[in-house]
């Protein structure tokens, strides 16, 4: 019986990994206090707060109220001597009510104003020019809704939470080669450099940007399976440290906790969407164009899952 109770609360906290990727499939239960403490450190360590206002919500996000929150997750290249731009946009709305997730792909190249800039040009481009504050301004000014939190994870060194959780299994439809490791169709076993390569190729899939996003989605995706389902944990330290040293995040410590109260049904749900838009140049540049009426479609659904207007 003791056995079975501490094999329970590893599996449960190890869960806490998923939440930290992705925020909202945070397990409660007992923790170790050792397990506690570091999860304490690495949370404060991750927490980089902005200071911004936002006049698409009249009242103040409570999330222990249960009110519907949205959370803006960039996957920066972060090189040496380059800030990087936000080749992944993700916008997840969260509904506890309707126990429903939305995550929308943008599209990196989606043409739009950038706001704080005075400019129109390529999405990804906002955090480039003014950080992550920046880029939830754009993308809160293209899809008309708040944008509560944002979540930054740095893309070169997503290889190590990959590696610190034992690799990842996921489904690939398309046979390719990329960085000098070749993929095969199938089910296919990646550690982290592997699944970072994975995520990057984008020039060899017929569905270009849209590809890549669905391969980014199903790394994010096994990293949360990994970490929910593996029955012992030896490395957690590893874990942890891998999380800190990549992610940041306005989220508090108690956000986190408010998030595992309220919230955490919402992920039995989770519908995946994208942009619809046509390539073209502008002065010999591509572009994403999204039209009116299609960024209007997006804008009503969104608004609808926050219960905003």
């Amino acid at each position: 019986m003791r056995h079975d109770k501490k094999k329970k609360k590893k599996r449960t906290w190890l869960k806490v990994v998923g939440v930290i990727v992705l925020l909202f499939v945070l397990a409660g239960g007992a923790f170790a206090f050792s397990v506690w403490n570091s999860l304490t450190k690495t949370v404060e360590t991750m927490h980089t707060p902005i200071d911004r206002n936002t006049d698409k919500r009249t009242e103040k996000l409570e999330l222990s109220d249960q009110e519907p929150f949205s959370m803006l997750m960039l996957g920066v290249d972060e090189r040496d001597g380059d800030k990087g731009r936000s080749d992944t946009m993700i916008v997840l709305t969260v509904n506890p009510e309707l126990k429903s997730v939305k995550m929308l792909s943008i599209p990196r190249d989606t043409r739009t104003e950038i706001v704080g800039h005075g400019t129109q040009d390529k999405i990804n481009h906002a955090f480039a020019f003014g950080g992550a504050e920046m880029a939830m301004d754009t993308v809160e000014n293209f899809l008309d809704i708040p944008i509560d939190y944002y979540m930054k994870i740095n893309m070169e060194g997503f290889k190590d939470i990959v590696d610190a959780v034992g690799g990842v299994t996921v489904q690939n439809d398309l046979n390719f080669t990329e960085e000098g490791t070749t993929f095969n169709k199938g089910m296919i076993e990646l550690n982290g450099k592997e699944a970072l390569s994975y995520a990057r190729m984008r020039y060899e899939d017929p569905n270009g940007d849209f590809g890549r996003q669905s391969r980014q989605r199903a790394i994010i995706e096994a990293v949360i399976k990994e970490g929910a389902s593996v029955s012992t944990l030896t490395s957690y330290g590893d874990v942890f440290d891998a999380l800190s040293k990549n992610i940041q995040t306005n989220l508090t410590f108690d956000d986190m906790m408010d998030i595992q109260k309220n919230y955490r049904d919402a992920s039995n749900d989770i519908s995946q969407s994208s942009i619809i838009g046509t390539g073209t140049k502008i002065d010999g540049i591509y572009y994403y164009l999204v039209s009116e009426e299609e960024q209007k479609k997006v804008q009503t659904e969104l608004k609808e899952h926050l219960t905003v207007k």
